[in-house]
């Protein structure tokens, strides 16, 4: 079978990655994707766009959620020994999936864009240029808690998944409540995969309702200011905060019934 990389010039230039990157994703070809994405990601000296970012995460989040929709549905079945080392299976493959993207994010793009910030601060650089860093830095930070929580519901017993979504996530927001509007997409998102994490990870009913309602909350204050280009999906995750405190907040709510995630 023929690996993807080994199209001949594949890797030559920026533009070849970003088109084939587009292209497995029309195809849903996502593995293929992840592989192209990952060349882009350590090619040097260039930084990821908005909409590579995208590519990026659409990439890894789509051949993450085969695997958790795959443990998820094997965790119903009874146990039997050939079973439980099919579960390992699936399991290893998730655990591989997310540490290679975690490598990418905490080895390269969140040291990059934190040491372009700083620099940036240095120089006298018109403000959307850091607004723009800002926003690349909450989306990896994201991602990084989105993964650690991903590890964490698989793999109960290891702590530190655990303790790294929370610390990530906290970080990104803190970061997004300064410097992104209450209704950007991205900020949103965070709020709504953070409270996600606190109910289903931490079992902290109250943080996840305190944390979806002062985001949604928030957001509604600043309705009139979403841009066009935005509004679609940040009334979507609007509407999943909603939806979620719904869920959480019903008293005779099932616990097996999941939240739901945004990945904005």
């Amino acid at each position: 079978m023929t690996d993807i990389l080994s199209i001949k010039d594949l890797s030559a230039k920026r533009e070849n990655l970003v088109f084939m990157a587009k292209s497995a994703e029309v195809a849903e070809r996502y593995e293929d994707m992840c592989k192209i994405m990952k060349l882009l990601v350590q090619w040097e000296g260039t930084s990821l766009s908005s909409d590579e970012r995208n590519l990026l995460s659409v990439a890894y989040k789509n051949v993450i959620g085969m695997r958790r929709a795959s443990c998820r549905t094997l965790k119903e079945y009874k146990n039997s020994e050939w079973l439980d080392q099919y579960k390992g299976l699936v399991e290893t493959e998730l655990q591989s999936i997310c540490k290679e993207i975690l490598g990418l994010l905490t080895d390269t793009l969140i040291p990059d864009v934190r040491n372009e910030i700083k620099n940036k601060q240095k120089q006298e650089v018109p403000k959307k240029e850091l607004e723009d860093l800002q926003e690349a830095l909450v989306f990896y930070l994201k991602m990084t808690g989105d993964y650690h929580r991903y590890l964490a519901e698989i793999f109960t017993n290891d702590k530190e998944n655990v303790k790294m979504a929370q610390e990530t996530y906290k970080d990104a927001l803190a970061i997004a409540e300064e410097n992104l509007i209450p209704t950007h997409p991205i900020r949103l998102g965070l709020a709504l995969n953070f409270s996600v994490c606190y109910y289903e990870i931490l079992k902290d009913q109250s943080k996840a309702c305190e944390l979806a309602k002062s985001a949604f909350d928030a957001a509604i204050s600043k309705l009139d200011s979403i841009d066009e280009a935005s509004y679609k999906d940040s009334t979507l995750i609007m509407q999943l905060l909603r939806d979620n405190l719904t869920l959480w907040t019903t008293t005779d709510n099932n616990e097996d019934d999941g939240a739901e995630e945004g990945d904005a």
